[in-house]
């Protein structure tokens, strides 16, 4: 009888017991939920990161929830964080959240989405972002120039730098090049990156010219990262030969015609170096006495002129006494008068051309001779050679192998 009595009491305090624990966790459960259910706010969506320099980019489209007032970013193991005041609901815009002041590192961001109750959603996680700075600017090098040809000079006076083709793997997105203009002014042109070339239209003559490249670490990077130094272009020849493949034969009246066909004046174009033989000449028809003259087309306007080399035969009738005239434009400038006329000169300067240069070689004039022009010429298109005299003193055919013009437009 008493061992039944002492099992009741015991089960009736093991009830008890167990009636009281469940009553007290359920107490602090309660408690540790402050009496309310737990609510999540609304997650963002699709987010994404952009790198930059010393800093990083946190995109995402906001939640629908309507109760989110807030968006926090945290860094370094939730040591760092910073937060993203926002009423915007519409999850087809985007919200951006710029990171600063970060090390050169790869970074794991975490985005969470507050509720004006302080409630916090599920965290979205941004691995892998990597952000730039001085060391990857360190490994940076400039866009290559084309060493075999670094540029040219146009007929106008236009400078032309060209470079090599950029490595795409590289992300370059363009060139600076730093020179100054003909106003004394520094300036910068720009190169991209899908471009062999850039054209400088003002650049001062024996100036410095300088570049150096940009570059983005991805195509999405916030920031453009330089190379830390500018390096120097090739020097600049100012001086450049007119290009002869641009000259053209212009007859006007009493122009001395060719000897045959194939001595006609475009033989002082075809760029032979020294005295020619016949028939790889200028061979006049010798209809008249000296003077005479011939015209062509150097086939653009140069502003400054500012030599030509005249190269005679191997062997006669070279000119020793002779002019270069010019004009830029043959409207009404055809002259009347024979070259040989004593009024031609006051004719032609009357229709506006401009006497150049008369020269007077010592020699046989066989050997190529190369003549100054006086400065300050002005524009010319348009030649005329008035050839007025013969080494051998042959008074009627005159001979040449090669005429060769250089320009300085660019001063």
């Amino acid at each position: 009888m008493k061992t039944k009595n002492i099992i009741r009491i015991a089960a009736l305090g093991l009830l008890g017991y167990l009636m009281y624990g469940c009553s007290k966790q359920d107490t602090e459960f309660k408690s540790y939920l402050n009496g309310k259910e737990i609510k999540y706010p609304g997650t963002v969506a699709n987010a994404h990161s952009r790198p930059g320099n010393l800093r990083a980019a946190i995109t995402w489209n906001p939640s629908s929830d309507p109760s989110i007032t807030r968006y926090v970013v945290y860094w370094n193991n939730k040591a760092d964080s910073i937060i993203f005041n926002s009423t915007n609901h519409n999850p087809s815009d985007s919200l951006t959240v710029v990171v600063p002041n970060l090390n050169e590192y790869i970074y794991s961001f975490t985005v969470f989405s507050y509720d004006a109750k302080g409630n916090k959603s599920i965290p979205l996680d941004i691995n892998n972002v990597r952000v730039y700075g001085p060391i990857y600017q360190s490994g940076l090098s400039n866009r290559g120039f084309d060493v075999t040809n670094p540029y040219g000079i146009s007929a106008d006076g236009k400078l032309k730098l060209n470079f090599l083709k950029v490595d795409t793997s590289t992300h370059n997105v363009f060139t600076e090049i730093k020179y100054t203009n003909k106003a004394g002014q520094a300036s910068i042109g720009r190169l991209s990156a899908d471009s062999l070339s850039i054209v400088l239209p003002d650049y001062k003559a024996d100036t410095k010219i300088e570049f150096r490249s940009a570059f983005k670490p991805v195509a999405n990077a916030l920031d453009t990262f330089y190379v830390a130094n500018y390096e120097d272009f090739t020097t600049i020849n100012s001086v450049s030969i007119c290009d002869k493949k641009l000259f053209k034969k212009v007859y006007l009246p009493n122009d001395a015609r060719p000897y045959e066909g194939g001595t006609d004046i475009d033989k002082l174009w075809d760029g032979s170096t020294s005295p020619q033989g016949y028939p790889n000449i200028f061979h006049s028809d010798g209809n008249g006495p000296l003077p005479v003259v011939i015209t062509f087309d150097m086939g653009a306007v140069y502003k400054g002129l500012v030599a030509i080399e005249e190269t005679g035969r191997n062997c006669c009738h070279n000119p020793d006494d002779f002019e270069v005239w010019g004009i830029a434009d043959l409207t009404n400038a055809t002259t009347n008068l024979k070259a040989n006329d004593p009024g031609w000169a006051a004719e032609a300067t009357a229709k506006g051309w401009k006497l150049l240069k008369e020269i007077k070689r010592t020699d046989d004039g066989s050997a190529p001779y190369k003549v100054n022009f006086d400065p300050n010429p002005p524009p010319v298109r348009y030649i005329r050679i008035r050839i007025k005299h013969n080494s051998n003193g042959e008074g009627n055919y005159t001979n040449m192998s090669e005429l060769t013009f250089w320009n300085n437009a660019l001063l």
